[in-house]
């Protein structure tokens, strides 16, 4: 699924997921088997096999939702 990954004006990694209307801080970073995994508030974990620099945001990657 495509998601936007920005930085929220206290600095805090955000992720927007359009066709779910979602919008969520980032609350933990892992690395998993195939990139880095990102837990949300909401309990989410997306999957994202080239994270960008966080100097390079606001950007939209691709991430995968683990179940």
């Amino acid at each position: 699924m495509k998601v936007m990954l920005r930085l929220n004006d206290a600095g805090t990694l955000v992720v927007y997921v359009a066709k779910k209307d979602l919008e969520e801080e980032v609350v933990k970073q892992t690395d998993g088997s195939e990139g880095k995994i990102l837990t949300l508030a909401n309990g989410w974990e997306l999957e994202f096999r080239d994270l960008p620099e966080l100097a390079n945001l606001p950007q939209t990657v691709e991430a995968k939702r683990l179940v």
